[in-house]
């Protein structure tokens, strides 16, 4: 169980990216005071926290309840992070982890950007929502479930930091230098997708009915 929450700890890091996220957030915040930043910073991370946990609670039964095996899961989940994994690699911002520009534009204009953009997608995106219902569909227990959401508040703790912290990281690291870490981290999710990839096919030929000739 314990290589399965750092397992999880390093995927939901790799896909929240909390530093990949400081220049959007400086950018959908800036003009705004330190007051409004710290209240769309505490509220989005919170609406987040809230629609990953759901997802955990209701992800396993909502699969069984469509038909869907764990095994396609893990395939279709792995195939969905390296194409996260690949537009970190080369710095993209796809619909997976960003927005887009007509949704930039609106966020631009509303006040309360916690929702949207900031909760969804950007904390809470596909990435971030599959990680968590592989992780607790695995190993479905009580004892798993609660140290997973330990794991969860922890990374959520940290994207509050980083959102918090945005201003001074775009001082010291600027774009280039948060684009160097997502970078990086792009590489090991790219790893970790093949691998859930690779996992999902084994489980699913030990699911195939055997072939008689």
């Amino acid at each position: 169980m314990i290589d399965l929450l750092v397992n999880t700890f390093v995927i939901l890091v790799v896909v929240i990216d909390p530093i990949g996220l400081s220049p959007m957030f400086a950018a959908l915040t800036h003009g705004g005071s330190a007051a409004y930043k710290r209240r769309m910073a505490f509220k989005g991370t919170a609406l987040a926290a809230v629609v990953l946990v759901v997802f955990a609670l209701i992800g396993d039964g909502l699969l069984r309840s469509l038909g869907i095996s764990l095994a396609a899961f893990r395939i279709a989940g792995g195939v969905l992070l390296f194409l996260l994994a690949i537009d970190m690699v080369f710095a993209r911002h796809s619909g997976l982890r960003s927005t887009t520009q007509s949704e930039q534009v609106e966020a631009e204009h509303r006040k309360d950007i916690s929702v949207f953009p900031l909760a969804i997608p950007l904390i809470a995106g596909p990435g971030a929502i599959t990680t968590v219902l592989l992780t607790v569909g695995s190993q479905p227990s009580l004892v798993t479930s609660l140290a997973f959401l330990l794991v969860l508040a922890l990374v959520l703790l940290l994207t509050l930091g980083a959102l918090l912290l945005a201003p001074r990281t775009m001082m010291l690291m600027g774009e280039t230098g948060a684009n160097v870490v997502t970078r990086t981290l792009g590489i090991v999710l790219a790893a970790l997708a093949v691998q859930y990839m690779l996992d999902g096919v084994a489980t699913g030929m030990h699911l195939l009915p055997p072939v008689h000739p």
